[in-house]
């Protein structure tokens, strides 16, 4: 079971008791895996860190993951008495980034703070140098990055199942605007999944410009990594339904694709910190633990809510299990919609 932070948009977080349990447990945990680390330093980690470390992120800077990466670096290096470079590596759909740390000597010095897009979908849709779990030692699931289903105001539509009876009219045909392969698959998902066989899935080029198509009124409805939340308060997007499996603090009126009536449509992606395969199991657990750590700071989690993100924490294995899973999902996702990038 993953380890959940208290959540940071919840009034309560800070004073309700099962959150102080939470964050309790959590610093236990990660008070309890530096406490292994003596033995195992003793068994032949050597002296590491003993020079810079490179943390490798497969997008341009800028971008929310290039933020949640500065934001750890800078307080790894605190920890660990060396520099944390943050390297951008952007390129391919985060590929070429992916692959670099793949292909990297497993000492320690080289780390990947990546997102399930480039970690196991890309894989799915490209010819790729590396396997998205057998090539890397899985460290911390650090956040989850929710996804709303939004719609232009102008579509006259405020709930799901007043979508699904507009896109099933004869003669109706509904723009859905994707920004990137995970939302254009969601969209091929959301087609199947409303029955809405004239629903045409328009590729864009990030995020930011499938939400100027939606509040443009180019396009009719889009998912979005909670990006335009400020635009949704502003009434220039209507939020129909959260594709996560609890509804939003960010959004709390916002019902659950679930509690909509869609049982195929929940999804999230996350962000997580891995190594390359390889790298000795002393090194994965000393920053499993420090990553533990900076994930219990108020301050830390301050800085996820301002975009939006969920911290989680886990331990190595369990960070596995969740890469694996989401393979193998996307991987058949790919396959049933028979989707191609850019289609």
């Amino acid at each position: 079971m993953l380890v959940h932070l208290s959540n940071p948009f919840e009034p309560t977080a800070m004073t309700h008791t099962p959150a102080r349990r939470r964050t309790v447990l959590l610093t236990c945990a990660a008070a309890g895996a530096a406490g292994l680390l003596p033995r195992a330093f003793a068994q032949g980690a050597g002296d590491w860190p003993s020079r810079p470390i490179r943390m490798v992120v497969p997008f341009a800077p800028g971008g929310a993951t290039d933020v949640v990466a500065r934001l750890f670096a800078q307080r790894l290096a605190e920890a660990l008495k060396q520099p944390v470079v943050v390297d951008n590596k952007g390129g391919a759909s985060g590929t070429i980034g992916t692959a670099e740390v793949a292909r990297a000597a497993p000492d320690g010095y080289t780390l990947l703070m990546n997102t399930a897009g480039a970690q196991v979908l890309s894989p799915a849709l490209y010819k790729v140098n590396f396997h998205p779990l057998t090539s890397f030692a899985p460290i911390c699931l650090i956040n989850n990055v929710g996804l709303v289903l939004v719609a232009n105001p102008g579509l006259g539509v405020a709930k799901v199942q007043q979508l699904a009876e507009l896109a099933r009219k004869p003669g109706k045909r509904l723009n859905y605007a994707g920004g990137s392969a995970m939302i254009s698959l969601i969209g091929e998902q959301l087609k199947a999944t409303l029955g809405a066989a004239d629903m045409i899935v328009v590729a864009y080029k990030g995020t930011g410009p499938q939400l100027q198509a939606v509040v443009g009124g180019e396009a009719d409805i889009t998912v979005d990594p909670f990006n335009g939340v400020q635009l949704i308060r502003a009434g220039k997007l209507k939020p129909l339904a959260v594709l996560s499996k609890k509804r939003s603090p960010a959004l709390p009126d916002v019902p659950t694709m679930e509690e909509s009536g869609l049982h195929d449509m929940t999804f999230s992606s996350w962000a997580g910190l891995l190594a390359p395969a390889g790298t000795p199991a002393p090194i994965v657990q000393r920053l499993n633990a420090e990553v533990l750590k900076i994930l219990a700071l108020p301050e830390v989690r301050e800085q996820l809510a301002k975009i939006d993100y969920e911290p989680v924490g886990s331990t190595p294995e369990q960070f596995a299990k969740v890469i694996a899973e989401d393979a193998e999902r996307w991987a058949r996702l790919v396959k049933e919609r028979n989707f191609q990038p850019g289609s």
